[in-house]
């Protein structure tokens, strides 16, 4: 479902149930019963999907505060980045906008 909302930084999120996961050489990958999709969410797609847990919502700011901490990329770069991700996630119905 394609929400008519720019993702903001302090937007939070939160998976979707129904994904099987699994780790695969240091990537995630998952396939979702829901869409019966598979998808290769990669080293850093693994660690954004990490941060988002089914019980409770993390906001695209901590995401991007957490994969600075571990990686060397600038700030500017690290937001665009997970923010198209997490659009990409919303559309392939596999996270979802928390209230």
């Amino acid at each position: 479902m394609i929400q008519n909302h720019k993702i903001g930084m302090q937007d939070c999120f939160s998976q979707v149930t129904g994904n099987i996961v699994s780790d695969m050489g240091g990537e995630k990958v998952m396939l979702s019963i829901a869409n019966s999709k598979y998808y290769n969410l990669g080293e850093v797609g693994g660690e954004i999907w990490n941060c988002l847990t089914e019980a409770s919502s993390v906001s695209a700011e901590q995401i991007v505060a957490v994969l600075m901490s571990q990686y060397d990329v600038e700030q500017v770069e690290c937001e665009q980045q997970v923010v198209s991700f997490l659009e990409h996630l919303l559309e392939e119905g596999l996270i979802k906008w928390a209230s």
